[in-house]
C-alpha cells in the first residue's frame, strides 16, 4: 500500500508540474499567461432554484431561417412592429422584410472579403474586431432609430433608415469599452448598458467565463452632455439589462453569479441596487414584455461541478491547465452539452414560468427571448437559426 502512495503522489506532482508549466500549451487558457481564476461568491446552493418544465415545452418551438443566419444574439421590432431585426456573426444588421432577409446596418466601416460568409457563428471570431459584432438591440420607439451595443466598437446609432452606424461612445472614465454588450433606454432618451469586460474582448468569452474575473461595469450614456458615467463597477460578467415598465427601475443580468440585479432610478433607493433573483444557470439577455414581467435567456442550468469550480478557483485554475482544448472545458461548465432554459419573472422577481430543451433537442442555446403578439422570439449567439415558441 505504501508502493501504492508513492506512485499517486509522483503522479500527483507530475500533474501538478505540467498544470504549472504549461509546456505543450494545450491548456484552454495557454494563449493567456496571465490569466487568473476569481472566486464566485454563489448563494447556498439550497437557494438556487430547482424549478423546472418537465414537459420540455421548448422542444416544441419551431425552427426558423436555419442556415440563413448565423448567431443572432439580439432580437428587436421596429416601431412599426416590423421586423424581426437581428445582429448577426458577420458583423451586419439584418432585417426580415416578410420574404427574406435584408441587410440594415453595420457597425464598422472597414468590412472585406473576411467577412464573408462562413460555416458556423464561432467561425468568424478571429475577425470580429474588424467586422464589427453587434450584441444587444434596442429601438428608441419615439424616433424610430436603432441603438446597438457592439462587443468592439461600443455603444452605437443608426437612423430609420440604417446603414453606416454612428459611433456615441467608446470608453467611460478613461477606460475604453472593451466587451459592450446590451443595453436599454429611458423615457428621457438616457442609455444604460454593460461592459461585460475590461480585460477581455467578445472573441475570449470562453476564458472570461472561465475566469470570472470583476472588471465588467454597469454604465449610462447621456445623449445631451454626452458624457458616459459608470454606474457600477467590479461585476463578474455583466450582461442583459431591460427597464421596468415604468422605468422606474431596470434589472441587468450578472451572468458568473448568476443572479439579476435590480437598479432603482425612481424613488426613495434611486441610485441603489438591490438583488432581484438568484437565477438557476448562465443568463444572457433579458428582455421587458407589455405586462412589465421579465424573460431571461440561460444558456445552461448550474452543475454541481461549476458551483465547486466557482467556489474555488485555484481548483478550476488547476483543471483549466490540463491539455484539454476551451471547447470542451466550455461544455464541462455547461454540463456536458448545450441545453436551453429561459424563464419568466414577475415584476417583483418571482418566477411565473420555466421553459426548457433539457435535452437540446430543438432549442440549444438561447441568447435572448423576445415576446412579440403571443409569440416568445429566441435568439442565440452560437446558433444557425431563430427558434419560435
Amino acid at each position: 500500500m505504501a508502493t501504492v502512495g508513492v506512485y499517486a503522489g509522483v503522479l500527483f506532482l507530475i500533474i501538478a508540474l505540467y498544470c504549472g508549466l504549461d509546456p505543450l500549451k494545450h491548456s484552454a487558457v495557454s494563449q493567456f499567461p496571465d490569466f487568473e481564476a476569481y472566486r464566485v461568491d454563489f448563494p447556498p446552493w439550497s437557494e438556487i432554484p430547482s424549478v423546472s418544465d418537465q414537459e420540455n415545452l421548448l422542444q416544441k418551438a419551431e425552427i426558423r431561417f436555419l442556415n440563413q443566419i448565423q448567431g443572432p444574439e439580439s432580437i428587436a421590432f421596429d416601431p412599426r412592429g416590423r421586423g424581426p431585426y437581428t445582429g448577426v456573426a458577420d458583423g451586419r444588421i439584418i432585417f426580415w422584410n416578410g420574404e427574406a432577409w435584408e441587410d440594415f446596418a453595420y457597425t464598422s466601416p472597414n468590412r472585406s472579403e473576411i467577412c464573408d460568409p462562413k460555416p458556423s457563428p464561432l467561425s468568424y471570431l478571429k475577425n470580429e474586431h474588424i467586422c464589427g459584432r453587434p450584441l444587444g438591440l434596442r429601438f428608441d420607439k419615439k424616433t424610430g432609430d436603432l441603438y446597438i451595443a457592439d462587443a468592439y466598437f461600443g455603444l452605437m446609432k443608426v437612423g430609420p433608415e440604417g446603414g453606416l452606424a454612428t459611433s456615441l461612445t467608446t470608453e467611460a472614465e478613461g477606460v475604453p469599452l472593451r466587451f459592450t454588450n446590451d443595453l436599454d433606454l429611458d423615457d428621457e432618451g438616457n442609455i444604460y448598458f454593460t461592459d461585460s469586460s475590461t480585460v477581455y474582448q467578445r472573441r475570449n468569452f470562453m476564458q472570461l467565463v472561465f475566469s470570472a474575473e470583476d472588471s465588467g461595469r454597469l454604465l449610462k450614456y447621456n445623449p445631451v452632455t454626452k458624457e458616459t458615467t459608470v454606474l457600477k463597477r467590479n461585476l463578474q460578467f455583466p450582461n442583459g439589462i431591460s427597464m421596468s415598465k415604468d422605468k422606474s427601475f431596470f434589472v441587468f443580468c450578472e451572468g458568473s453569479l448568476g443572479k439579476l440585479t435590480r437598479y432603482w432610478l425612481k424613488g426613495e433607493k434611486a441610485g441603489t441596487s438591490e438583488t432581484f433573483a438568484i437565477l438557476p444557470g448562465f443568463p444572457d439577455n433579458v428582455r421587458t414584455n407589455e405586462k412589465g414581467e421579465f424573460w431571461v435567456a440561460i444558456h445552461c442550468r448550474r452543475s454541481v461541478y461549476t458551483y465547486i469550480c466557482g467556489l474555488y478557483p485555484k481548483l478550476r485554475k488547476f483543471l483549466l491547465k490540463l491539455p484539454i482544448s476551451a471547447k470542451v472545458q466550455y461544455l464541462l461548465n455547461i454540463g456536458g452539452y448545450t441545453h436551453a432554459i429561459v424563464l419568466k419573472y414577475s415584476p417583483d422577481g418571482e418566477i411565473i414560468q420555466v421553459l426548457e430543451d433539457k435535452q437540446g433537442k430543438v432549442v440549444r442555446a438561447v441568447s435572448e427571448v423576445e415576446e412579440k403578439d403571443g409569440k416568445l422570439w429566441m435568439g442565440s449567439v452560437l446558433m444557425p437559426f431563430i427558434a419560435v415558441y
